[in-house]
Order: structure tokens, then C-alpha cells, then sequence
């Protein structure tokens, strides 16, 4: 397992990873976003933010990058910046395929991805993400599993699967929708010639969204390495935008109200990566006080009153506009 390089780390945030969604693209649903990113979003602007980012993450102890074949230029600025550190062999770098990317490097698109889990599409975006990623890329995932993906009960295509992870690549899986623990006890249960197939699970859990948590529980215990995402509820819980509960307990800590959310997630046992979706190295330099947030008893009780029904959390979600 490539995770086993965070076991040997001794910085206190090599379990909070960096993820390329914001940043390898010039529109996504962050809320914020305007500011975060200005007008300038030319692609040669964002491989230069998307450097610089990669660069303090590194510098701060993150050691675990994740992109995606749909997040625009993710892959492509992640490889750039390796082969600017071909020494940096402590890293693990993941990425995800089943999206395409459509928006043609624009924000204001109709259609800025499309979903397709065939083996096909398999082929194709393993073929580009090798072009770019080679032998650097560790973990390869199905992006954004839900219980009626044809990738769980695709026979041909978990064959597949299982002869890339003979030749030493990681497979791994994401969820979304109210249903990611249904997804999630489904994959656990695909296997190949009798072994589980997937090694890795990347879900949405935060404040407002902790339903997958006891699926989540069981992936741990199955020896899966958990990998959380949308820790920030797509900004819902940075400070501009948090709830009151939230920004009363970050003002209790003397810190940022983003780095109490991504504490709650770090707390719990089964979290072995929890990703960072930072556009600015302000934000990235905030997220990382997480590793050092101490909550108590009250203070747990009291950011428990504000998690939401998975399918109102979801709704909204889906609501939220590209920028």
C-alpha cells in the first residue's frame, strides 16, 4: 500500500492531503471562489497557483496529492511540478477516472463534466492519465461511485482493475449522494478470484455530512485506507460562510473556523487522509492548524447539532452554482 510511506512521516499534518479540484480548473462549485481566484484564471495562472500550492504543501508536511481526469489541468500541473522534484520518493499520488472533463477551460459552461463508468472510458483515461502521471501515479480511483454504478457489478472491468493492481497499482474508489454508505458496503464486497478489489475509499464527510461514517468504520476495519473529501462543504463551513456554532468554537480555539471543521474529521479513527481543497496557500496554511485543534466533550456536542439529513445536505449541494 503507498499509504504506508504516512506511517514513516513525523509531521503532524501528513494525514491532511492536498486536493487539486479547485485549482485545476477555472470554474467549480466552491463557494467564494471569486475571491479566491480573481479574474485571471488563464491556464498558465493556474499551473503557476497550483505550483505554488504543491510547493507550501510539501514544505508543511503534506505528502498525499489527489487529482482527477475531470478536474481540468490537475493532472497535468501535478505531473509538471514532479518532474520539477524528481527526488520527493516520500509522496503518494492519486488520481480518479470516469469523469471527463467538458468545459473546455471555461467557467460559464453548460456541461463542465460527464460521468461514465465503462470500461472503456477506463481505458482511455488510464492511457492519458500514464501519459502524464507514468510511474509516479499510486492510486488510481472510480470517481464518484453510487450505488447504481455499472463499475460494481462490471465483471470485464473489475478483471481489469485487478491486472493493473497486479503490475503495483493502488485501486481505490470515491462516493457522493445521499446513498455513499449503500456504495460503499457494495464495493467492499467486490472481489477478483476471490480478493477484495479495492484498497482505498474516498468519501464526503464533514460537519453537515457524516452518514457515510459507520460504512466508512467498516471500511477501516476491512483494511481499506479511508480518504475524506469536501471536509469544507464546498466552503459552506469557511468562515465567511459557517455556521454560527462553528465560528463560535474556532473564536473558543483561537483558530480558523476551517481548521475545526477538518479537526472533527482527523478525530475520527478510521481517517487516514483527509484532503485539504485549498486555492490559496492562506487557506492551505489555515486548513493545517487542523492537526493541532483540541475540542472538547461540549464543543463535540455542540458542532453535532449541526449535521443535516443526507438528501437536504446533497440538495444542496447540487444547488450550488459553478464559479
Amino acid at each position: 500500500m503507498p499509504f504506508a510511506r504516512l506511517a514513516t512521516a513525523t509531521t503532524p499534518t501528513c494525514h491532511i492531503g492536498l486536493g487539486l479540484a479547485a485549482v485545476g480548473r477555472p470554474g467549480y462549485i466552491n463557494l467564494g471562489r471569486d475571491d479566491d481566484l480573481g479574474e485571471d484564471r488563464s491556464v498558465e495562472t493556474l499551473r503557476a497557483r497550483t505550483h505554488e500550492l504543491l510547493d507550501a504543501a510539501y514544505a508543511q508536511g503534506v505528502r498525499y496529492f489527489d487529482a482527477a481526469r475531470s478536474y481540468g489541468r490537475s493532472e497535468e500541473f501535478l505531473a509538471d511540478w514532479l518532474k520539477d522534484h524528481p527526488g520527493l520518493d516520500d509522496i503518494v499520488v492519486g488520481s480518479k477516472w470516469g469523469y471527463t472533463y467538458t468545459a473546455d477551460w471555461s467557467a460559464d459552461a453548460e456541461t463542465h463534466e460527464v460521468k461514465d463508468h465503462t470500461l472503456a472510458t477506463y481505458e482511455r483515461q488510464r492511457a492519458e492519465s500514464d501519459a502524464l502521471l507514468g510511474d509516479r501515479l499510486d492510486l488510481y480511483q472510480i470517481h464518484s461511485v453510487t450505488p447504481d454504478s455499472p463499475a460494481l457489478t462490471d465483471k470485464e472491468l473489475h478483471a481489469k482493475l485487478a491486472e493493473a493492481a497486479a503490475q503495483g497499482l493502488t485501486i481505490g474508489f470515491s462516493t457522493s449522494g445521499p446513498a455513499q454508505a449503500d456504495a460503499i458496503r457494495a464495493a467492499l464486497a467486490v472481489t477478483v478470484d476471490g480478493e477484495p478489489l479495492f484498497r482505498t475509499v474516498q468519501s464526503t464527510y464533514n460537519a453537515l455530512e457524516t452518514s457515510a461514517g459507520p460504512a466508512l468504520t467498516e471500511a477501516h476495519d476491512a483494511g481499506l485506507t479511508v480518504i475524506v473529501k469536501e471536509g469544507m462543504a464546498n466552503g459552506r463551513l469557511a468562515g465567511p460562510h459557517a455556521p454560527g456554532v462553528l465560528k463560535e468554537i474556532a473564536e473558543e480555539t483561537g483558530l480558523g473556523c476551517d481548521a475545526v471543521a477538518l479537526a472533527v474529521i482527523l478525530r475520527q479513527p478510521w481517517a487516514g487522509v483527509v484532503l485539504s481543497g485549498a486555492a490559496t496557500t492562506t487557506q492551505l496554511a489555515s486548513n493545517l492548524h487542523a492537526a493541532v485543534v483540541d475540542l472538547d466533550d461540549d464543543q463535540l456536542t455542540r458542532l453535532a447539532t449541526l449535521v443535516e439529513e443526507p438528501q437536504a445536505y446533497w440538495e444542496r449541494r447540487g444547488q450550488l452554482p459553478w464559479h
